[in-house]
């Protein structure tokens, strides 16, 4: 029985082309995959020597009117998580986890505050939309610092629009008013 060298040749050719048509998708697939953090996990990476307690609140009606009133958002539930972190008996920072909608997909963000009631962080946890509609962290940095009270928090007023992602950045820049406005409420000045 005489093996055709042709056969072989291009048996083992297509089984290459095969292979790389295989490693080109997974490297495309890859990249496009985003690696989501856990609100624990990026506490306790911000601030390693702490411990993150989750305590959950349930706010009074007025509490809650008052918030809507600061953040100028609505507030849709009276129970609120946020994530404590201390250092000993010290209050080193707060989570909060914002769950919306984009467009017709949730997503879910991480804002970190510290004892002065300023944006340490933003964090996207889940995105559920395209991911070429995601704000990248470069346009997230720029919520650092801001607060209620001292800064507007408003798209194209002191945060600037993220161009072919303005649902986004309408959605994330109020959900940073609702977390301000509820830290306020809950542990700020406003807490009485």
């Amino acid at each position: 029985m005489r093996l055709n060298v042709n056969f072989v040749y291009n048996v083992f050719s297509m089984r290459n082309f095969l292979l790389i048509i295989a490693l080109a998708l997974s490297l495309v697939s890859f990249s496009l995959e985003r690696d989501f953090n856990t609100p624990e996990k990026a506490l306790k990476s911000l601030f390693p020597d702490a411990e993150v307690e989750v305590k959950n609140f349930i706010l009074s009606k007025e509490k809650k009117k008052l918030a809507q009133q600061l953040g100028k958002v609505p507030i849709e539930s009276r129970l609120v998580s946020w994530y404590i972190v201390k250092k000993g008996d010290e209050i080193v920072a707060y989570g909060y986890v914002d769950i919306h909608k984009v467009r017709t997909h949730t997503e879910s963000v991480l804002f970190v505050i510290n004892p002065r009631g300023e944006i340490e962080l933003v964090e996207v946890l889940s995105f559920n939309e395209p991911l070429e509609y995601m704000a990248d962290e470069n346009w997230l940095a720029l919520f650092k610092g801001k607060a209620l009270g001292k800064d507007p928090v408003k798209l194209r007023r002191d945060i600037p629009n993220m161009t072919g992602a303005t649902l986004t950045a309408r959605v994330i820049t109020k959900a940073a008013r609702r977390a301000l406005a509820l830290w306020k409420v809950l542990f700020g000045e406003a807490n009485g």
